[in-house]
């Protein structure tokens, strides 16, 4: 391999190693604590998440939302709910109001409360200040460092690029100057027998090595999040001639004409039928004059599989309709719906949740390994050159 271009390889992976290290475990530890969330969150607070006694009805959209605002401090109103095809799941609503102008995690959330319901009697099970839970707290510092939107995204945001950056230069390092037996071994293997600093060597450059396919799928969804220029360029590239959908908008009625009875009821009941056979389903309220009833429906663990509706606020009418697997989406508009699951792993099923939760507990020790690699250098004294000493001649 190129010498030149392996020396910048190595100054550009120590440089922005020493420089971002700290980051990068931050976001690993965080990221791995997040992966698995839901399981962990409804194994320890099952009463707030699962109901107990299913009945064969449940109670109207409309009389439920009424009853989730009526249990939120300060006369707010919820949002968003969120309901499972699940009987024994509560439906859970949400208020939130976010400031990005703000600089700390606590100034971030205006106010953000979620209630969970029993759909079958109305009981509310639990109204859960989100801005004390421990999972959101982790989910900031892993986007924004408890920093806000404004400095703790672009902080992260730069961090990430830098990842992987260090990424593709760790992989020109590990490449081998001379292939042979004895290096071919040692870019597959860690030699457990051989001193410490040598097994750190090698589980920062072998590991590093198996895992820099996972950590750079889980780098370019989290930049898709963070660059909103780069998004945009790589839809548009990716959709070709492909048409761009217009976003679906209500029709403000005339004075004097009618409602069709309670719209929520109408839009619920809709959904409630998409999702006999599916998973899960959210519905999020308009928020403008304009605005619409956005529902996803899941189909199972797979957020892109989804189907999507837009309804009239005023009519309840269906004004669009689309299915994840549509061909005339465009593959720029279809890649960025799978940005999530790219990122958590779950694109490519529990395996690959598994697979990613293992990939990012040793992005976290990446950092640390490779600075300890870096200590034992400095310390590397030059050896001196003995010099012979000519004998005196008579």
């Amino acid at each position: 391999m190129n010498s030149v271009l392996r020396k910048t390889a190595y100054q550009l992976h120590l440089w922005l190693g020493l420089t971002s290290g700290l980051i990068v475990v931050i976001m690993a530890v965080t990221g791995c604590i997040l992966a698995f969330e839901k399981e962990l969150k409804h194994a320890i607070n099952p009463e707030k998440y699962f109901v107990k006694t299913v009945k064969k009805e449940k109670l109207p959209f409309s009389v439920l939302k009424t009853k989730a605002e009526q249990a939120l401090p300060d006369s707010l109103k919820v949002s968003r709910v969120e309901i499972s095809s699940d009987p024994t799941r509560s439906y859970a609503f949400r208020s939130l109001k976010m400031n990005d102008q703000a600089l700390t995690y606590w100034g971030t959330y205006i106010h953000y409360y979620r209630v969970y319901i029993d759909p079958f009697t109305g009981k509310v099970l639990e109204v859960e200040n989100a801005k004390n839970d421990f999972f959101e707290i982790v989910m900031d510092l892993h986007r924004r460092l408890l920093l806000g939107e404004k400095i703790g995204k672009t902080i992260t945001g730069y961090s990430t690029l830098t990842l992987m950056i260090m990424l593709v230069s760790g992989l020109v390092i590990w490449f081998p100057r001379k292939m042979n037996k004895k290096a071919l071994k040692g870019m597959f293997f860690i030699k457990t027998s051989a001193k410490w600093k040598r097994v750190n060597y090698d589980m920062h450059n072998v590991l590093g090595f198996y895992t820099v396919i996972p950590l750079l799928l889980i780098v370019y969804a989290a930049l898709i999040w963070n660059f909103e220029g780069f998004d945009k360029w790589m839809k548009n590239t990716l959709n070709g001639k492909a048409k761009t959908d217009q976003k679906a908008k209500s029709t403000i009625p005339s004075e004097g004409s009618s409602k069709p009875g309670n719209i929520i009821d109408i839009v619920g009941n809709r959904v409630e039928k998409s999702l006999a056979d599916k998973k899960s389903a959210l519905i999020t309220f308009p928020k403008t004059d304009e605005g619409t009833y956005y529902a996803e429906v899941t189909y199972g663990n797979r957020q892109y599989q989804n189907e999507q509706f837009n309804f009239d606020q005023y009519s309840g009418q269906i004004l669009k309709h689309q299915l994840y697997n549509n061909k005339n989406i465009g593959y720029g508009t279809a890649l960025r719906a799978r940005n999530y699951d790219l990122h958590m792993g779950s694109i490519f099923g529990l395996t690959g949740r598994i697979l990613y939760l293992f990939a990012g507990m040793i992005a976290a020790s990446l950092p640390i390994t490779g600075f300890i690699i870096y200590l034992n250098r400095k310390k590397k004294k030059p050896k001196r050159k003995k010099v012979k000493v000519k004998p005196l001649s008579n």
